[in-house]
């Protein structure tokens, strides 16, 4: 008895000395041919990339996420295995063979950890590989409940009657209580001995079945209290192609706020000696980005109509380029915030404005994007464009421009996933409404309480310059 509550103690001691490990493992072993999908669902492209990418980019720039494990099937092995260098998923440290069902693949991970528990304090957290939209929020509140329970769930409540049907009579046998109804998602988190036992006793039980892990640790483990995060209504799972539409949707709407873009002075100081390029960089957001970015001692470069470069003009914007390549020895950075505004019916637009308009918004970001490639390529530099939140929806008043604005959105995910093989980083800033010159002369004096100020504008911008992700949409919002 003595020796036993020793070792006991000696354990307690050790474990808490520990160092902690938040393992993320995604669930990929899927192939999708039941609910009708031609490939496996999680290489379904979303946005122009494989939705598994998606999933995984999620727990790669989570900061508590300390590494992660991806199961998959035969088929689709050697495309996540060319995900991890072309994507940058520096976290990715295991690509496990899972099986056909789901509590294979699970056990296949608790299995592939199970020397490090001698050395870390290991928490496995599941996640499907088809559940892109997850938010920070979300994986934040499932690693810290683990703080204080050895098992989480993530739900939300049931917003609908459920009804429990007689499945030979088609009738209805029971209407529970709405109010204690939760409809499950992922990510579910575990304290790693907790899983493992759990799965120790399924496997001892010949009539083993089951959906998700959660349910084998309250099936054998009923004294283990599982807590429950509050999900989030876009946490959509691809479980039948329709889905792909919603969340393509919510993935449009919604972007921005995957990541916090992080804008202050200790991580706006690594703009020290950067070359950074800005078209439309005299007026507005333009100007506030230039005078923020030179104060932390960027070696900023701005270009303007007014200042002779007309981005419409193909060869303006590859001499000024090559120019400041010459005299600068290399371009970290461009921000391309030039645009303009025509606030007007369509069938009252000259053919003139709509040529401007599109030349101007779209056309001369492809210029830029043309131009600027074998410089970034150099320098495995950024490209920053701007969009509208009429992107999301066009807007009558401003039909073309709303329309550029989201070719503008197409082409930084697409450009994004052509050029990560060449550490060329592209996104897009959305801002809500800012008070700049083009604003007030489309739209007139307004509150200026519900405005942005170009500052807070430019401060987000350049923390996203510095970031390190790729593909994304930045929702700049005075909230």
């Amino acid at each position: 008895m003595i020796v036993k509550k020793a070792a006991a103690i000696v354990s307690y001691f050790l474990k808490r000395d520990m160092q902690k490990k938040n393992i993320a493992v995604i669930l990929a072993a899927g192939n999708g041919d039941r609910a009708g999908f031609p490939r496996p669902k999680q290489l379904t492209k979303l946005a122009g990339r494989p939705i598994v990418v998606h999933t995984v980019q999620r727990f790669q720039n989570h900061p508590n996420i300390d590494e992660i494990a991806i199961v998959t099937n035969q088929d689709c092995i050697a495309d996540m295995e060319g995900f991890i260098p072309k994507y940058r998923f520096t976290k990715v440290k295991n690509i496990l063979l899972g099986g056909k069902e789901r509590h294979e693949s699970s056990l296949v991970a608790v299995r592939a950890y199970e020397n490090e528990t001698t050395f870390f304090d290991i928490k496995l957290i599941f996640h499907d590989a088809v559940r892109p939209l997850v938010d920070d929020r979300t994986i934040s509140e499932v690693i810290a409940s683990l703080d204080s329970y050895n098992a989480v769930n993530v739900t939300m409540p049931a917003s609908d009657t459920v009804v429990i049907a007689d499945p030979d009579a088609n009738t209805i046998r029971e209407i529970p209580d709405r109010r204690l109804i939760h409809l499950g998602q992922t990510p579910q988190g575990f304290a790693y001995g907790t899983i493992k036992k759990a799965y120790e006793a399924a496997l001892q039980d010949a009539a083993f079945r089951t959906t998700d892990d959660c349910g084998v640790v309250l099936k054998y483990l009923p004294e283990e209290k599982i807590y429950l995060v509050r999900g989030a209504l876009n946490n959509v799972k691809l479980t039948f192609p329709d889905d792909l539409l919603i969340i393509d949707k919510y993935m449009q709407a919604n972007a921005g706020r995957r990541l916090e873009a992080a804008s202050d002075a200790a991580m706006l100081s690594a703009l020290k000696g950067i070359s950074l390029v800005v078209f439309g960089g005299t007026g507005g957001i333009g100007s506030a980005i230039v005078r923020l970015a030179r104060a932390f001692g960027a070696n900023v470069h701005v270009a303007s109509r007014s200042t002779g470069v007309d981005i419409t003009d193909q060869e303006a914007v590859r001499l000024y380029l090559k120019k400041v390549a010459a005299g600068s020895g290399k371009i970290d950075a461009i921000i391309n915030v030039a645009a303009v505004l025509n606030r007007e019916p369509f069938a009252h637009m000259s053919p003139v404005d709509m040529t401007n308009s599109i030349q101007t918004n779209f056309a001369g970001a492809l210029n830029i994007a043309r131009f600027s490639f074998n410089y970034l390529k150099s320098a495995q530099g950024h490209l920053v464009f701007f969009t509208s939140s009429s992107y999301t929806y066009g807007r009558a008043g401003y039909s073309v421009y709303s329309a550029s604005k989201a070719a503008i959105v197409n082409l930084t995910q697409a450009l994004a996933d052509e050029w990560a093989d060449f550490d060329i980083r592209v996104n897009c800033i959305n801002p809500e409404r800012t008070r700049t010159p083009m604003r007030t002369k489309s739209f007139g004096i307004e509150s200026q309480a519900e405005l942005l100020e170009p500052d807070v504008v430019a401060s987000k911008t350049l923390g996203v310059l510095l970031g390190q992700s790729t593909g994304y949409i930045y929702d700049i919002t005075k909230a």
